[in-house]
Parts: structure tokens; sequence; C-alpha cells
């Protein structure tokens, strides 16, 4: 197995153990706000029609896959790590959604489902973290109905030598924005790295296609910075 992510699945599930308390107060601060801007927009690509069996992969915090009741009935989260489970949870409760979401513990390399389940597969900003994206693309198809589609949001690599240069010096710097909640500044060093060493847009493109998606689109957001890929089971 050729890896994507050479960290091993112990560290990153005990690095995601102590960021999940202010993994959502973080994700705002060192996105600057537009990872929000980002989920709505990848929300409404999305355009299932007479579909209602999604499944949302690497849920953490359940953001994603509350928003995914919008498009559907009911909703699948799956994630590998308890304590960003726990939050994901707590905020479906208190939403009053607890009813209409499923909480799986998983691993997105081997998914608890039978072939053919899904209408809709979606990932945000999970794919950089699992140990083999290949893998997971592959579990994806897998379990998709036939029709059915794949969409992930997901950092890319912007290819504007102004941008990149840029790009490449907020990633030096954000980790140590862990210091204003006190999380450990190592731990956004990790996120920093699998979000810089990700596909760009075109490799995650051309993997989607091996692993049998077809009509695949590309929508770059913000200069390259980040990415929608949504591809079609054949």
């Amino acid at each position: 197995m050729s890896l994507t992510n050479r960290v091993s699945e112990e560290e990153v599930h005990n690095i995601f153990s102590r960021v999940a308390p202010k993994y959502d107060v973080m994700n705002n601060i060192i996105s600057l706000g537009i990872q929000k801007k980002w989920r709505r927009l990848f929300l409404d690509t999305l355009n299932p029609e007479n579909q209602n069996n999604f499944l949302d992969l690497c849920c953490g915090t359940g953001d994603s896959t509350i928003d995914l009741l919008k498009k559907g009935d009911r909703v699948v989260g799956l994630d590998f790590n308890e304590p960003m489970l726990k939050i994901a949870k707590r905020k479906s409760k208190e939403k009053k959604l607890d009813e209409s979401i499923d909480w799986v513990k998983g691993n997105a390399m081997d998914l608890p489902f039978r072939d053919d389940s899904f209408d809709l597969v979606t990932i945000c900003f999970g794919l950089r973290n699992v140990p083999d994206a290949r893998q997971v693309t592959s579990e994806v198809y897998r379990v998709l109905k036939p029709g059915g589609c794949f969409a992930v949001l997901e950092m890319s690599q912007p290819t504007n030598p102004v941008i990149k240069l840029g790009w490449n010096l907020y990633f030096k710097l954000f980790p140590y924005f862990a210091k204003l909640t006190r999380n450990k500044v190592a731990d956004y060093r990790y996120l920093s790295k699998t979000s810089k060493n990700f596909f760009s847009a075109v490799q995650l493109k051309e993997l989607m296609e091996e692993k049998g998606f077809k009509d695949v689109s590309v929508t770059k957001l913000t200069w390259g910075v980040g990415a929608i890929h949504i591809g079609q089971k054949k």
C-alpha cells in the first residue's frame, strides 16, 4: 500500500482527540472564516435528485453531516475518533436532529457498509488525513449505488507563483495560532503539513477517475487554495 499520509493512525487519532474541544473555534481562526464560505458553496453544489441515503465520511464534529440534512431525510456520519463524534452527537441533539442522523464510529479505509448502499458520499477536509486516500476512494466507489456521487471538499495546491508564496508562508505561521486556544503547536504543525502536502486538484481528479468515477468536475476555491471535486459512479 502506497500511503498518502505517513503519520500513524494512532498518532492521528491522538492529535484529533487533543484538538477536538477547540476544533471548531480553531477552524475559523486558521481559515480566517473562509472554511464556512467553502462549506456553504460545497452544499450548494450538491443537487441529489430523488436521493435520500447519504454518507458523510471523516465527519469530525458533525457540521457537514448536519448540513447534509438540508438535501435529504437521513444521513450517516462516520468518523474514527470518539471525542470528535461526541461533539457531533451533542450538536445534533441540541438541534433536535439526532433521530435523523446515524453516528458511526468506523474506519474510512474499511467501511462497515454493504456494496451499493448510498446515493451520495461526501468528505470535507478529511481525505488528506487518512493513511491512503486511494483506498478510501475505492471504498467509496464500492458503497455507492450506480449513478451515485462522491463529493470532496479539501485543501489544494495553488499554482499562481505569488499566491503559492503567500500560501507557503501562511502554513508556516498558522500552527502558532494554537496558542490562542491553549492547543499544542505540534498538533497544528501536523494539520499544516497534511494541508500543504495533499494532492493538487489535477492529481485528485486523476485519482477519482482511476478508481472508476466519471464526469469528475473540479471547482477551485480562493485562488486554488481549496477545491471541490464531484464524480459519479458508472
